[in-house]
């Protein structure tokens, strides 16, 4: 039985990404960095009996990776998959989120991830197979206004992945990057967000709130994203980026018939009216 390590189950998409491998008969390890508040994590193993045990690990503190890392290996003997879903939301303008709290969104965003791919690497290497799957997001290919640092810190998770992916090939190492849209969880109501309604960049943040309420219209659920991190793992046409959801889909293709200015400009100041038939054209997205 091939053996999964989940960062970030307790709720969400890696909540459901654990269900679902387990379903499909992988022997699930559910990192969670306080095991005692996954109660709804808890109540699924309780409803269905699956092989899945939990392990508790902060993706911020290396002692905790390495400890929880550690228990996997001498319990499980191996770990063939590590999907890499644990993160923070939130943020605002640039000029305005104070440094330390980017310090810390890049520390379990970005950070996090790499003390988990050092502890679980060298094995994947001796054994010569495995698969990482990374939990970025399609901000980590369109940076919108009001939301800079999230889709910095997702665009630096891309750019290593991408690098990893080519270090890692020669030794039969998968690498995946999986960009969900907006999906229904519990980090909406965990993020932090940085707004002022005095800010110079009020309307930015204002558009930003609008722009995902069209977005909502089709969102995604965790188990939808848990497909595809399984079909990522298990395709027999290996690919390094996998998009989530018809919004970002949407995203995804409308950003890329754009140049650069084209887009920039779209932030301009202007009615909301004119800003949703600009959604329309450009995304294909429909306030109606």
């Amino acid at each position: 039985m091939p053996v999964a390590l989940v960062t970030g189950c307790s709720s969400g998409i890696g909540l459901a990404t654990a269900l679902h491998f387990a379903r499909e008969r992988y022997d699930v390890w559910a990192g969670v960095r306080d095991p005692a508040g996954a109660t709804e994590l808890r109540e699924s193993l309780e409803r269905e009996q699956l092989p899945i045990r939990l392990v508790q690990l902060d993706v911020n503190d290396t002692a905790s990776v390495d400890g929880g890392v550690g228990e996997v290996f001498a319990k499980a003997g191996a770990i063939d998959v590590l999907v890499n879903n644990a993160g923070i939301g939130g943020g605002g303008p640039i000029e305005e989120v104070p440094v330390d709290w980017v310090k810390s969104l890049f520390e379990t965003n970005y950070f996090g991830v790499i003390r988990m791919i050092r502890a679980v690497l060298p094995s994947m290497r001796d054994r010569r197979g495995g698969a990482i799957v990374n939990v970025s997001s399609i901000g980590g290919r369109v940076a919108v206004a009001g939301h800079g640092h999230y889709c910095a810190v997702k665009h630096a998770l891309e750019a290593a992945s991408e690098a990893l992916a080519q270090e890692v090939q020669g030794f039969g190492i998968r690498v995946a990057i999986v960009e969900p849209g907006v999906v229904v969880t519990p980090i909406f109501q965990k993020a932090r967000r940085f707004a002022d309604p005095a800010s110079p960049y009020a309307e930015h943040v204002r558009r930003l709130l609008l722009f995902y309420q069209v977005q909502m219209k089709l969102a995604s659920q965790p188990a939808d994203a848990a497909r595809v991190i399984f079909e990522a793992v298990t395709t027999r046409e290996p690919r390094l980026r996998w998009l989530v959801g018809e919004d970002a889909r949407r995203l995804d293709a409308g950003r890329r018939r754009m140049s650069d200015e084209e887009f920039i400009a779209g932030a301009r100041p202007m009615p909301d009216a004119e800003y949703l038939a600009q959604m329309k054209q450009r995304f294909g997205f429909d306030w109606q």
